[in-house]
């Protein structure tokens, strides 16, 4: 790593998961510090087949881009729900609530946006 650029694998990454109590859900490994970013954030979600993390959240000022790589699954934005598949882009307006869950198959996502400090709010058992 030096001061204008980073590389870091996502596998390289702890999975925190079982740090939330999510071990049913799958893995969750979040990338940001490991790299030196500072206004950037990303997480790599590998989605057990038919699972869900059993919350939905949303933001203040954080719009985010999910990017689907293998499987598919659904996306719920607030009454929505979106189907999904590889290579599908969904691009989530801070406001609104989302939540995804994957299809028989599974599904892995590459998730990204901006970083604001505490800048979230979770929803339990919000899509039931």
């Amino acid at each position: 790593m030096t001061d204008t650029w980073a590389r870091k694998n996502f596998d390289d990454v702890a999975d925190s998961a079982p740090k939330f109590g999510m071990e049913a859900f799958g893995e969750t490994r979040f990338l940001r510090d490991e790299i030196g970013a500072k206004t950037i954030g990303s997480a790599l979600y590998r989605i057990r087949p038919n699972a869900r993390p059993g919350f939905g959240h949303r933001h203040g000022e954080v719009e985010e881009l999910y990017v689907v790589l293998e499987g598919g699954g659904r996306i719920k934005l607030d009454d929505e729900i979106v189907d999904l598949r590889p290579m599908d882009v969904v691009r989530v307006a801070p406001e609104v609530v989302r939540e995804l869950e994957a299809g028989p198959d599974g599904m892995v996502v590459l998730a990204f946006g901006t970083h604001v400090e505490g800048d979230g709010e979770m929803l339990p058992g919000w899509w039931t």
